[in-house]
C-alpha cells in the first residue's frame, strides 16, 4: 500500500482517528493516536516518534533502564507496518489501528523491541531456505467484573442467570450461556481479519480455548496480539472481563497457548519435519533437541510472571517436563499423529499470559539452535510424565531468569541488548511483585501472627 493507496483507504472508512500500536516486553499496546492527515504525513518525514525506553515498561508501569536503555530516553521512530492495517470495532469514533516497528534515528532496527526479536530469528530462518509455520491453542477464563483487587476472580453469570460451577469440559451448552460474547468475538475477529478457527469449553470453570489457523510466524503473533486486545473490548461490551493470567484460581486449571509448529521450504512448501516415506526427517529430531537442550534457558519468555510457574503442576493439564511422545498430552512437546505433510511439534509449555512476539520466538530459536548444531533429541517418552523428574522445567521465575541471564548461547541469538532489558524488566516486576499484600498474606497472616 502506497501513500495514495493509504489515503483512498482511510478515506474510503471513514477514519477519523489512526492509533499506532508498539508492542512492548508483556505484549500490550503502547503508541499514539493521532488524525489520519498527521499519520499520513509522518510516512514521508518518518517524524512518527516515541521514546525508545517504551519497549522497556514493565507491567506496574515503570521505565526499567540500563546501559542499552538510555535514560535519556532518547527516541525511537516508529515505522507503520501497513499490512497490519485494520479497523478497531469496538471504537465508538471510526478508528484504525496498525502495528509499528521501532528503529533508531540512523535507520537500525531496535535491538529490544519484541517483534523485531521476532522478525530477526524468522530471517535467521529465511537464510536456511525454510519458514517457520505457527498454529497456536489460547486458553482464557471469563470472569465477573470486579473492583476489589484483594478478592479471588469468580465465574460470571450466563444467559441463564447462573454462574458455572464444576467442570463442564467440551460442553456446547456452557458456550451457549455466552453466547453474545462469542458473537461480538467473531463478529471483531472478522473486521480484523483473524483467522478464529474453533472455540471450546475447557476444563477450568468458564474456561475457554480458542484456536487460531496456522500461518507465517510474524503474521501468527500479529494476530494473537491484536486477538488478545479485541477479546478484552469484546468482553467489556458484555459486562465481563476476560482474564489471560496463566493461573487465575488456585485450585482449577491454568491457561496455556499451545504452539503448533513446523518448517516448510520457501521454495516448494514442502513441509521438511518428514522424509518422504513418511518418517520423521533429522530437521524434526534436530528441532526438538534444540528445544529439549535450550527451552529452560528461554523460559521467562514463555513463563514471564511468578504466577505463570504455578501452571505447572502435576496432572492438572500442564506440563512438568520436556520429554516429547507422539499424541501424549502429558509431556511438553507433544508430535500429533499426522500425515507427513502436517507433521509438526506442539509446544505445550507457554502460557496464555506470554507476549506473542516473545513466545513463538522463543521456541522457533531454541528449535534453530538445535538444527545449526545438530542436536539430537532424547528418546521418546512412553507412558504418563507428569511426575517423571527428569527433564523438569525449572520451579521459579528466579531461577529461570538466573538460567536466562547466564546463557550464552540465546544472548548471541536474541541479542545482549535484548537479554539483558528482558531480564532487568521482569526482575523489577518481581521486586515490586514481593512488596505488595498478597491474598494468601492477608488470609493468613493479617490477624494471625
Amino acid at each position: 500500500m502506497n501513500a495514495n493507496e493509504l489515503k483512498g483507504w482511510l478515506s474510503e472508512n471513514g477514519v477519523s482517528e489512526v492509533s499506532c500500536l508498539a508492542p512492548d516486553m508483556n505484549g500490550a499496546a503502547r503508541g499514539k493516536s493521532m488524525t489520519p492527515a498527521l499519520f499520513s504525513s509522518t510516512l514521508d518525514n518518518q517524524n512518527l516518534r516515541i521514546p525508545e525506553a517504551t519497549y522497556a515498561i514493565n507491567v506496574h508501569g515503570d521505565f526499567t533502564m540500563n546501559e542499552f536503555v538510555d535514560e535519556t530516553e532518547k527516541d525511537a521512530i516508529l515505522i507503520p507496518d501497513l499490512s497490519t492495517l485494520h479497523i478497531a470495532p469496538w471504537a465508538k469514533d471510526k478508528t484504525a489501528c496498525v502495528i509499528c516497528d521501532g528503529f533508531s534515528v540512523d535507520g537500525a532496527p531496535s535491538p529490544i523491541a519484541p517483534r523485531q526479536i521476532l522478525k530477526n530469528i524468522i530471517e535467521r530462518y529465511n537464510t536456511l531456505g525454510l519458514d517457520p509455520v505457527v498454529g497456536p491453542e489460547v486458553e482464557f477464563y471469563l470472569i465477573k467484573k470486579y473492583k476489589d483487587t484483594i478478592l479471588e476472580p469468580e465465574p460470571p453469570k450466563g444467559a441463564s442467570g447462573l454462574a458455572e460451577f464444576g467442570q463442564h469440559a467440551f460442553s456446547l451448552d456452557a458456550i451457549d450461556e455466552f453466547d453474545g460474547f462469542f458473537e461480538t468475538l467473531y463478529e471483531f475477529a472478522k473486521v480484523q481479519d483473524i483467522p478464529v478457527d474453533t472455540i471450546v469449553h475447557e476444563e477450568g470453570t468458564c474456561q475457554f480455548e480458542i484456536n487460531l489457523k496456522h500461518g507465517n510466524a510474524l503474521e501468527v503473533a500479529d494476530k494473537l496480539f491484536l486477538f488478545k486486545r479485541l477479546a478484552r473490548h469484546a468482553a467489556k461490551r458484555h459486562g465481563i472481563f476476560v482474564t489471560f493470567m496463566a493461573k487465575p484460581y488456585a485450585d482449577d486449571c491454568g491457561s496455556s497457548m499451545h504452539l503448533h509448529q513446523s518448517l516448510v521450504e520457501r521454495e516448494t512448501r514442502r513441509n521438511v519435519f518428514a522424509n518422504d516415506d513418511g518418517s520423521d526427517s533429522e530437521f524434526f529430531s534436530y528441532y526438538i533437541g534444540g528445544i529439549q537442550n535450550h527451552m529452560n534457558e528461554a523460559m521467562p519468555l514463555i513463563a514471564p510472571y511468578t504466577n505463570s510457574f504455578n501452571r505447572y503442576q502435576a496432572y492438572m493439564s500442564a506440563p512438568t517436563n520436556l520429554h516429547w511422545s507422539r499424541e501424549n498430552r502429558s509431556v511438553g512437546l507433544r508430535v500429533p499423529q499426522t500425515a507427513a505433510p502436517a507433521r509438526r511439534v506442539e509446544n505445550r509449555i507457554p502460557g496464555s499470559d506470554v507476549n506473542p512476539y516473545l513466545a513463538i520466538a522463543a521456541s522457533l530459536v531454541c528449535g534453530l539452535i538445535g538444527i545449526e548444531n545438530r542436536q539430537e533429541r532424547t528418546a521418546e517418552f512412553i507412558g504418563q510424565s507428569a511426575e517423571d523428574k527428569r527433564q523438569a522445567l525449572p520451579k521459579t521465575l528466579r531461577e529461570a531468569l538466573g538460567q536466562f541471564r547466564a546463557s550464552e548461547i540465546l544472548r548471541d541469538y536474541l541479542g545482549e541488548a535484548f537479554v539483558k532489558t528482558f531480564a532487568d524488566v521482569k526482575q523489577a516486576e518481581q521486586e515490586n511483585r514481593s512488596s505488595v499484600l498478597s491474598p494468601w498474606d492477608v488470609r493468613y497472616l493479617m490477624v494471625n501472627v
